[in-house]
């Protein structure tokens, strides 16, 4: 620090230890009350993050959780399809009101803001992070005790708009066993560890499929490595979801939210222990 230093700032260019970072954190809306938030994040599309994210949400809903979800993959939004969401969110004076699942989930999506749900989002980075930032400052999330925020694939604009502006508990990584997709992964976990957020489990998708006859679990994309994977970068829970037809018939069907035998309610479990 400089002798003749004023304190202020704002106004002097010195690289001083007493400089203070600003914070880029932005408050939600005045009305909303949010007390815990998770990111579901993937180094690639494709790999079955939205699903992911549907299905941790229900399992929250279905332990009796004020649960939401925010769809932050504006250009591919598919969590209103698969929780069967057809009507468009509202608004007052006060702020935009998320539409509600059959099941008492809150969401918020491009695709309940647009008039066709099938007409493309064209836009450029800044405006795509600035929509998933309103979503966070100007949508009414009423008493939520977990939200979900689906992130688009890749360490691109809006998941670095997202991990510094959003205060996130933690996030979920999703991923496949193939080699590939493993390496891919890898820069989600470092970015994570760059931003300073705790990775609180792993997902590998599409990792088995079970015998009808015998009930055998073949790993049809190669042995799973996700159980190495985890221990190698100290993340503490674990799931591996099968290739289920009865579960793609239900997310394409919009009956997700009511899928009886959800293969991430333990997983949710073991993730809302690592935030107490």
């Amino acid at each position: 620090m400089s002798d003749n230093c004023s304190h202020d700032c704002s106004s002097c260019s010195s690289n001083c230890s007493s400089r203070e970072k600003k914070s880029l954190i932005k408050k939600p809306h005045e009305f909303s009350d949010i007390k815990k938030v998770i990111a579901v994040v993937s180094g690639k599309g494709g790999v079955g993050k939205s699903m992911t994210c549907a299905l941790l949400a229900a399992a929250s809903q279905n332990k009796g959780k004020v649960t939401a979800v925010m769809d932050a993959d504006i250009t591919g939004p598919s969590i209103p399809r698969m929780f069967g969401v057809t009507e468009r969110a509202s608004g007052s004076e006060n702020g935009i009101i998320p539409v509600v699942t059959d099941g008492g989930i809150q969401l918020i999506s491009m695709n309940v803001l647009l008039e066709n749900e099938a007409e493309p989002v064209v836009w450029r980075g800044s405006l795509i992070s600035g929509t998933v930032m309103q979503f966070w400052t100007d949508v009414i999330w009423t008493g939520v005790d977990y939200m979900f925020i689906d992130m688009p694939p890749g360490t691109g604009d809006v998941p670095l708009t997202v991990f510094q502006s959003i205060p996130l508990d933690g996030i979920v990584i999703v991923t496949t066993p193939q080699d590939l997709v493993g390496m891919i992964v890898k820069k989600a976990v470092n970015m994570a560890h760059m931003m300073n957020i705790p990775i609180l489990g792993v997902v590998e998708n599409m990792s088995y499929i079970e015998c009808p006859d015998c009930g055998r679990k073949l790993p049809v994309f190669g042995e799973s490595g996700v159980d190495a994977f985890a221990l190698e970068n100290g993340i503490p829970a674990v799931a591996k979801l099968p290739i289920d037809r009865e579960l793609t018939k239900a997310a394409d069907g919009g009956t997700l939210e009511s899928f009886e035998n959800n293969y991430l309610s333990d997983f949710f479990d073991k993730i809302v222990k690592k935030l107490k």
